[in-house]
């Protein structure tokens, strides 16, 4: 699997990159680091656990705060897969995401072509896209054998 661009940027790199101006803070760093060494799509309380051995005393808040910015100021993508909580991603290249119906991990899964939406699915004249959010289901590799 193709490694991550973010894994190679620190977050101000990312951020320069995606031409954002979000305030570099300590925890806004160890959090974008967390989500950059992660493929599993952490929650916010996830995310929590994993920075809390690097900053003892941040708080989930900050963490859901810190999650916000870097979601507004384009340098995650927050994933929401109908009645659970938010993940985030901060792989920014073109993707969708496989959710296991079984386990419930939630994988990238790399496009291999370019997609037209247009080619694929009859659209509302007229309409534009911003953005393309498509999950894919079914059971991830360790469940499909057992």
């Amino acid at each position: 699997m193709p490694s991550l661009t973010t894994t190679s940027h620190s977050l101000a790199q990312a951020a320069n990159a995606a031409g954002s101006d979000v305030r570099m803070t300590a925890a806004r760093k160890e959090i974008y680091e967390v989500l950059a060494e992660s493929r599993d799509h952490p929650t916010a309380t996830d995310v929590f656990l994993r920075v809390k051995p690097r900053i003892p005393g941040i708080s989930l808040a900050t963490v859901y705060n810190n999650l916000e910015a870097l979601t507004q100021s384009g340098l995650i993508k927050q994933v929401n897969l109908e009645r659970m909580p938010s993940r985030f991603c901060a792989n920014q290249h073109e993707h969708v995401h496989f959710h296991c119906d079984a386990c419930g991990c939630v994988m990238d899964a790399d496009v291999q072509a370019n997609i037209d939406p247009p080619q694929h699915w009859h659209l509302p004249a007229g309409a534009q896209i911003n953005r393309l959010d498509v999950t894919i289901r079914g059971l991830c590799p360790k469940c499909a054998a057992q």
